[in-house]
């Protein structure tokens, strides 16, 4: 077993045991070491942004001090959903290692699935309103000295 998803499973266990969330631990490497370790904490935290991946970018930024998590890779002991694939995305995480497959998810009652089946037809989801004054925010942010663009 890879010494990395062993502490995944591991964190996944303890946050079940704590009555956190689902079973969903994660790992974030950088050069072959850990820089954080989180579980699935949206039932102790009431938060359903709260899955194990996410916990675990949060916790390594804080520690790296930085939100660009390139050169790390992700441990998880589930197919990171659509939230946590794109929060792996935005954070620059250059490879992902996943346990179970979303249809083990599904078969466990977690609605990946759902969530797919959203963001393929997201235009009956989303409308688009005031886009100009928006657009404005937009542009003044554009030109702010020494902006951080991400």
């Amino acid at each position: 077993m890879n010494k990395f998803m062993k502490m995944a499973i591991l964190e996944a266990e303890r946050g079940i045991k704590s009555g956190d969330g689902g079973p969903f631990g994660a790992v974030l490497v950088k050069n072959g070491k850990v820089v954080a370790k989180a579980h699935n904490c949206v039932l102790k935290k009431n938060d359903a942004t709260c899955h194990g991946e996410i916990e675990a970018i949060r916790k390594a930024s804080k520690s790296l001090k930085t939100f660009d998590l390139t050169g790390c890779e992700l441990y998880t002991t589930a197919e990171p959903c659509s939230m946590c694939l794109s929060a792996c995305a935005w954070a620059n995480i250059e490879k992902v290692y996943y346990g179970c497959h979303t249809k083990e998810t599904e078969e466990i009652g977690f609605r990946d699935e759902k969530i797919y089946h959203l963001l393929r037809d997201r235009k009956k989801f989303l409308t688009q309103i005031d886009e100009s004054e928006c657009q404005k925010l937009f542009n003044d942010y554009e030109n702010l000295p020494n902006n951080k663009r991400y």
